[in-house]
């Protein structure tokens, strides 16, 4: 039996302006304009595509035209060399070809936390011999 991969894809093509609110699964493409808010797995600003947004929550985005306003991104966000990107920006993964512009507020947030060193436990000094650390 053929297992068939169904991605879903929407196109918000380059005539087109929407003012609101967009939630979305698998892939949305914009070409034209929008405004508003967009919830989503992954967005792809085309580089004719703009996208002003009071909060995008997306898992991974990119940018090759302009982005303006606030977005949370869970894994990816990459500005191609064609992007511009300005805002406030929260992600995990940032990438920033030649050429694009990221003029943003920017967290990078990451799942790896470090552990916290106790009070009572003594740090080897630096150019101490010491072979063995213990924490």
């Amino acid at each position: 039996m053929i297992k068939k991969n169904k991605q879903n894809l929407s196109i918000l093509d380059k005539d087109l302006t929407v003012d609101g609110s967009i939630s979305s699964t698998g892939t949305l493409i914009i070409k034209g304009k929008v405004n508003g808010t967009i919830e989503g797995q992954s967005v792809l600003i085309a580089q004719e595509g703009q996208l002003t947004a009071t909060t995008a929550r997306v898992e991974n985005m990119t940018v090759g035209g302009a982005f303006q306003g606030e977005m949370s991104v869970a894994r990816e966000l990459v500005i191609l060399s064609t992007g511009k990107c300005t805002g406030k920006v929260e992600c995990k993964d940032l990438i920033v070809e030649n050429g694009g512009i990221l003029n943003a507020e920017v967290t990078c947030k990451t799942n790896m936390s470090v552990p916290e060193v106790e009070k009572d436990k003594q740090i080897p000094k630096v150019g101490s011999r010491e072979k063995q650390i213990t924490l």
